[in-house]
This record gives C-alpha cells, sequence and structure tokens, in this order.
C-alpha cells in the first residue's frame, strides 16, 4: 500500500459554509438550553439576529443578555412573525409544539429552520413541505451532526464517489447517557433510538443517498448498571438492496468511550474513531494508498453554524438547501420505524409508521 501524508487527503468542504452576502434579520422562537449552542454559533459567524421570543420572558431575557443584547424580546410568537425586517426564524421549541409554530412562521412568509425532529407525524411534515412550497419560502431541518467534522467530512467522500458505491455502514456508539436522571430527558420514550440515534438515522440517509431502505429490525433494553428509566442499551438494523447498516448505541458504558463510524463501498473504506464524537481521527483507504485529513472544528458549535449557514446560502442561491425537510423526512421514516420495530419486536417498513410510537 503506497506511503501517503495528510497533505494527501482529499480537501472537502466539510467545515460550516457562510452565504456570500446575504445577511438576513434572523428570529429565535424558544430560548430552551439548546438555544445557547445556537446563538453562540451565529454570534460567532455574524449572523443578524434581531429578536427572541419565549413564553418564558426570562428565558429570552437570559439568552439575550449573554449573546445579542440588542436584540428584541417577546412573548408572542405572532409578533416576532410580524416584523418585516425579519426573513428567517429559527424555532427552538419542544416537540409538540413545533409543528403549528412552522406553520404560522411559513404563512407569514418566513423562512424556516427547524430543531428536529420538525414533525412527530409523517403526514403533517409533508403537509409543512407543501405549505412552504406554495408560499416560496425553505423550510430546513436543524440536523446538526451533519456538520460534525467527521460526519461532515466522511458524507462529502461518500457524495464525491471517492468510495464508489456504499454496501457495508456500521455505526457504534459506546457512551454514558445516564446523566438524563432528573432531568425532562428522563421521560423521554425511547430516549435512545428517538431523541438521541435520530442524528445517526439521519447521517445513514445521507450515507445512503437516494437508495430505499426495505426493512428496519431495532430493539432496545436496560441495563443492569443504569439509574434513569428509560432504556440505554439499542440497536438497530437497516436493509437495503444490496447493502446493510448496522447502528449499535451501548448508553450506559462507564469505561473506554468509543465512537465509531465504518463505511465500505466497493472502492474504498471511510472510518473515524474516537472517544466522543469531537475527539475523532478519519482515514479513508483506497487502492491508492491509506490517508487521514486533519480535521478542524468540533460538533458543538459547528453543527449549528451549518445548518443555518446551509440554508441560508440556499436562500442566497435560490435553490433547496441540503438539509430541507424534505429531504429530513427519509430521516424521519427510519427513526419512526426504528421505534416502531422495538415496540412490535419485528422488522418494519419505513414509511408505513406514519407517526412516532409513543407521541400521541
Amino acid at each position: 500500500m503506497p506511503e501517503l501524508t495528510t497533505h494527501d487527503a482529499p480537501d472537502l468542504p466539510y467545515q460550516p459554509r457562510d452565504p456570500k452576502s446575504y445577511n438576513p434579520g434572523i428570529g429565535l422562537i424558544g430560548c430552551g438550553g439548546i438555544t445557547g449552542s445556537h446563538l453562540e454559533a451565529y454570534r460567532n459567524a455574524g449572523y443578524n439576529v434581531q429578536a427572541l421570543c419565549d413564553i418564558d420572558e426570562d428565558a429570552a431575557i437570559e439568552r439575550q443578555q449573554e449573546f445579542y443584547p440588542d436584540a428584541d424580546i417577546y412573548t408572542d410568537h405572532y409578533d416576532l412573525l410580524a416584523r418585516e425586517d425579519i426573513d428567517v426564524v429559527d424555532i427552538a421549541t419542544h416537540p409538540t409544539t413545533r409543528a403549528p409554530l412552522i406553520e404560522d412562521a411559513i404563512d407569514a412568509g418566513k423562512h424556516v429552520l427547524s430543531q428536529k425532529p420538525f414533525a412527530l407525524d409523517l403526514d403533517v411534515g409533508e403537509r409543512l413541505v407543501e405549505l412552504a412550497d406554495q408560499q416560496g419560502v425553505h423550510l430546513a431541518v436543524n440536523q446538526n451532526g451533519r456538520w460534525a467534522p467527521h460526519f461532515s467530512y466522511v458524507r462529502h467522500a461518500v457524495d464525491e464517489g471517492l468510495i464508489g458505491d456504499v454496501i457495508d455502514v456500521d455505526l457504534s456508539v459506546h457512551f454514558d447517557h445516564d446523566w438524563i436522571v432528573d432531568t425532562p430527558f428522563d421521560d423521554v420514550e425511547h430516549v435512545i433510538l428517538y431523541d438521541f440515534a435520530i442524528h445517526w438515522f439521519d447521517i445513514v440517509s445521507c450515507f445512503m443517498g437516494d437508495r430505499e431502505p426495505t426493512r428496519v429490525y431495532a430493539s432496545d433494553a436496560r441495563s443492569p448498571a443504569q439509574t434513569s428509566s428509560q432504556p440505554l442499551l439499542a440497536q438497530a438494523q437497516v436493509e437495503y438492496e444490496q447493502a446493510q447498516v448496522s447502528l449499535t448505541f451501548g448508553g450506559n458504558t462507564q469505561y473506554s468511550h468509543e465512537d465509531r463510524t465504518y463505511v465500505a463501498g466497493t472502492e474504498g473504506t471511510l472510518v473515524s474513531t474516537g472517544n466522543n464524537e469531537n475527539d475523532q481521527s478519519v482515514t479513508l483507504e483506497t487502492s491508492e494508498g491509506t490517508v487521514s485529513p486533519e480535521l478542524e472544528g468540533q460538533w458543538f458549535t459547528d453543527g449549528f453554524h451549518g445548518t443555518m449557514g446551509e440554508l441560508l446560502r440556499a436562500i442566497e442561491d435560490d435553490r433547496e438547501p441540503s438539509n430541507s425537510a424534505r429531504n429530513n423526512l427519509r430521516s424521519l421514516e427510519l427513526c419512526f420505524a426504528a421505534v416502531a420495530s422495538s415496540v412490535r419486536n419485528e422488522p418494519v417498513v419505513p414509511g408505513e409508521i406514519r407517526r412516532l410510537p409513543g407521541s400521541d
């Protein structure tokens, strides 16, 4: 095998990218914990956040004072949506309230970046996609894992055809998710397969492109050492014609944490390994040799910069963003099917489960 250096690694656009000149007014609806990462990313990128809205005024004020002291504060989202100088709305409320807020924003003629999942019902999601088309606005989803440096490099390498056709994907994460005890996440049913693994189902959809999954078989289980109420061990198998995908989530691992991504194709293999989602080393092996790019950045906050940056670039270029809601429906189909499979203990066809189990 030829000896290559890091300088021989393909130069791929894995880092977040900003629009050339478009810098619209942005409004944030929902100012909970995760929005600190949103606003930190936007501030670092120089984005123009003009208004913050939350039914808890103190939460909005806290975000204002920390990140955008000149932003206006609202407790009624209709007041924010009435602003003509705000073109883009970032919606980061709880999942159950997102869809109506997205619809209101679209009706107001705003482009929308929605926290994931943008819908708990595929029929509702499809209707929102159609509504955005009718109104001539873009609806994108904050699937921020796509811009984690290692995931982003791997997906760009796959898109460039550097490993040929993908035939085998193995994703495994061994970590400790027991931190959710005494938090609202401990009440989220199937917290691993749904709230956590949705990022991995989404990246699988990116790796597989337009190829249609045929079946998903998933399960979850409690660890004898865990204290949280939800199962922290989960796994899923996704079948494709002439390809296979496996996902393993060991959410109660006390020692030797590992996060590994393995993508084999007909002409090469990509591997990323590390102790967590940020400490990652990527290698690309083909007939030309093995290279390891030196990646910069971290999932937090590059992921949030990447999602908003892609939406803004798409608006500027008058094209659909790569993280569009239309694209994200495929990821939701996988996630919903996996959760349903774990409940039924049988394989499920993605797309047949129209609503996230347990979300009624």
